[in-house]
């Protein structure tokens, strides 16, 4: 089966590292034009460059997404450089604070956590709409997390962060289907890279006094697949669902976890 996703311009946020990074990979090797916006242009170079030497066009903005008016400009430059907007990926996004309970966590780390990965994703898909609208035809793809599915203790922001950005994938899924826009929501549980192998693993090696070799396995465990999550397998779920392939699929959750947020 062919995505048939050749010359379609995407706008993926967040694409330094890590997961970003496996779905800037996966969208240029399908033939897509990209523009790759982050806060830190020089972090995004490395791949950006990645692209350009597999002969895909890409463009690096600068954007902050929890500034609308960048979000504006990100999109217009977007326009400009490509004459439209196919695709917008919206992988940025934070942790929050990390083993406190609601009680302890303090307004400002709330608010703080609301602001990227709600009101973030938010300005990127306010911005872009008009385009699509005019174009009548556009797949947005939100990149959350299962802790928006299933809650999770000692993460409170950030789980309530994400399961404000499904309700707001769902409203924009609504509002937008008349207009031939599909707007779903990818939730990844553990994915494995740095923050699994550098933090997650040996933390948990520590606590119950095992290898971290066996720590790995451990978490692995907690999945039906009895494997943790790569990027890559993130990207494939993102480029399926900005895919015409999925052409009829909008408003859905997609936990790509190994079987953990609704088993």
């Amino acid at each position: 089966m062919e995505l048939n996703m050749q010359g379609r311009t995407a706008i993926i946020t967040g694409p330094a590292k890590g997961m970003g990074a496996a779905v800037t990979r996966a969208f240029a090797s399908e033939g897509c034009n990209l523009v790759l916006a982050g806060r830190d242009v020089a972090a995004i170079e490395a791949v950006a460059e990645e692209v350009r030497q597999a002969g895909r066009a890409v463009e690096v903005v600068a954007c902050d997404v929890s500034d609308d008016g960048r979000c504006d400009d990100l999109v217009a430059q977007a326009k400009a450089r490509f004459g439209r907007v196919d695709i917008l990926v919206n992988v940025a996004g934070g942790s929050g604070p990390i083993g406190k309970t609601g009680w302890e966590t303090t307004r400002e780390e709330f608010d703080d956590i609301i602001e990227v990965n709600m009101a973030g994703c938010f300005n990127t898909m306010r911005a872009v709409m008009p385009v699509m609208i005019e174009q009548r035809y556009g797949k947005i793809v939100n990149v959350g997390g299962t802790f928006g599915m299933r809650g999770r203790a000692g993460r409170m922001a950030y789980s309530a962060s994400k399961w404000g950005l499904r309700g707001i994938t769902k409203s924009f899924a609504l509002e937008a289907g008349p207009y031939n826009v599909n707007v779903n929501y990818v939730a990844p549980g553990m994915v494995d890279g740095g923050r699994f192998r550098g933090k997650v693993v040996p933390e948990m090696a520590r606590r119950l006094g095992i290898s971290e070799a066996e720590a790995a396995e451990r978490h692995a465990e907690d999945y039906a697949m009895r494997r943790v999550s790569t990027g890559e397998d993130v990207a494939c779920a993102c480029l399926f669902l900005a895919s015409d392939v999925s052409r009829q699929i909008t408003g859905t959750d997609l936990p790509v976890d190994g079987g953990w947020a609704q088993l």
